[in-house]
């Protein structure tokens, strides 16, 4: 099947989705999991109609808990997975986090114990299970699991901070120390069984009710993950692992600086002449987790901001030639059936639409961005196209509720003027505008469906401190909110 014919497939039909990541489900200390409220939650889509969950990346953070410098495009975070489902196996005996003690320390303790437990406990399917998973993920999971040991080693540091030898992988001495962590690599590899173990049954469980999963792939890489140090002959670094340029966007809506987003550029040129290897199996690992992906900076495959590493803000930088087409052809002929959808966010040039369009591959329209005054906008209604989402925002974009608080009254004159003048407060107007819509998929944040202001937002770009830590809570979610999002889902035939 061909891409056109795989994103169409998922897109034949009218669909409703709800936004949010699992870090922001309730229940437990610390973040929410992959446990029983991931399934309430499954359940309570289900009774509203909506039939796509959508996501943010599922690798594991760094201390800031941001989804998209994550320490491997493969791995999953330990942090979701859900410790009551190792005691229901008998492989862990139940003790209550600390909520006044180091969260993530009392995980990886809890995890230990798991694996202890499983060695001692679990069955021959079982154990037949965890050797078929590290034989079929190895390409990737040794490289993790490896570089997850020597940074825990290193006490956190960056794997461009190691010694020499390591940072460079010398053959000798990584040698020696895989011997030495032998216990960790082990740990390490165990921890991604039960993640991706865990996420096929919720996976299972949500198709089963009609629910598809709506994954994200972040263009760039983290400086320091297990890719870029394995790898790093893929990246723009010098040859002691430092970065040379970074990624980032010019001054736009969200930044009157850009955003220097840090990323590590990729040598192109190298990735092409192998065929794209690398970026084709980073895929399929996303497609083995997921119904439908979004490209997140769609815009960088044509072309991408670069910016000098010496600089400290996104200002000065050039924009230099993607991929472009050549990349989407390897990863059809590759993969075939690649259901993906392009975040065409922000400076979007004829090239940029021309390139998505000839792949057959949906964009985005936010609706906060509509309400300039002019007609032409192609994130009003009446310029959506039926092969797109529609937001009310994102994860990135204030709640609907905080963006109307900060409007002006010439603006909220404009928005009401647009829609007629309609009864609906907000957030539900624009949550009502997002479902009434041609765009075949309309996805509405969780935020907007519990009507919560600005202090409620996931992420402010181009802030380094507080961001990725919502959360929300069964108590705030009533029986009319869920009532009226059923409603409309089945008003607008979604």
């Amino acid at each position: 099947m061909s891409t056109d014919d795989a994103t169409a497939g998922v897109f034949r039909q009218r669909r409703a989705g709800v936004l949010l990541h699992p870090t922001s489900l309730p229940g437990t200390i610390g973040n929410g999991e992959l446990g029983p409220d991931a399934y309430r939650f499954v359940d309570w889509l289900a009774h509203c109609g909506v039939r796509v969950w959508q996501m943010l990346p599922l690798g594991p953070t760094h201390e800031d808990l941001s989804p998209y410098q994550c320490m491997s495009v493969h791995a999953g975070n330990f942090r979701l997975i859900s410790l009551q489902q190792l005691v229901e196996l008998g492989w862990l005996d139940h003790a209550a986090l600390d909520p006044h003690a180091d969260i993530d320390t009392q995980r990886k303790v809890r995890l230990v114990a798991a694996h202890n437990g499983f060695l001692s406990h679990a069955g021959d399917d079982e154990r037949e299970a965890f050797r078929d998973f590290v034989a079929r993920h190895g390409h990737w999971l040794e490289d993790f699991a490896f570089y997850q040991a020597l940074r825990a080693d290193a006490n956190g540091a960056p794997w461009f901070e190691w010694p020499a030898p390591l940072r460079d992988r010398e053959p000798e001495a990584l040698e020696r120390e895989h011997r030495r962590l032998a216990g960790p690599i082990e740990q390490a590899r165990f921890e991604q069984f039960l993640f991706f173990r865990q996420w096929q049954q919720l996976r299972r469980y949500a198709n089963d009710r009609g629910i598809l999963l709506f994954g994200d792939v972040p263009i760039f890489v983290a400086h320091d993950s297990a890719d870029v140090w394995a790898h790093r002959e893929w990246f723009a670094l010098d040859e002691d692992g430092g970065l040379l340029v970074v990624a980032g966007v010019p001054p736009d809506y969200f930044s009157e600086t850009g955003q220097r987003w840090g990323n590590p550029h990729y040598r192109w040129d190298r990735l092409a002449a192998d065929g794209f290897r690398w970026w084709i199996d980073r895929l399929r690992t996303q497609l083995d987790l997921f119904d439908l992906l979004r490209i997140d900076h769609f815009r960088g495959f044509e072309a991408y901001w670069e910016i000098d590493a010496r600089e400290e803000t996104a200002v000065n930088g050039r924009w230099v030639p993607g991929p472009g087409a050549a990349f989407f052809e390897a990863l059809r002929e590759a993969l075939g059936d690649l259901p993906l959808v392009a975040e065409d966010l922000g400076i979007i040039t004829p090239r940029v639409t021309a390139l998505r369009e000839r792949f057959g591959l949906p964009g985005m329209k936010i609706l906060q961005f509509a309400f300039d005054g002019n007609a032409d906008n192609p994130y009003l209604p009446y310029n959506h196209e039926p092969l797109g989402v529609v937001y009310t925002g994102t994860h990135d974009n204030n709640t609907t509720l905080g963006w109307y608080d900060e409007l002006s009254d010439s603006q909220r004159h404009q928005l009401y003027r647009y829609f007629g003048h309609p009864p609906d407060p907000m957030p539900w107007l624009l949550v009502r505008a997002a479902l009434a819509s041609v765009a075949r998929l309309a996805v509405v944040p969780m935020q907007d469906v519990l009507g919560l202001d600005g202090a409620h937002r996931m992420n402010t770009p181009g802030v380094t401190e507080g961001n990725w830590r919502w959360r929300f809570d069964w108590e705030q979610l009533g029986d009319e909110d869920s009532g009226r999002l059923a409603d409309l889902v089945s008003l607008y035939g979604r």
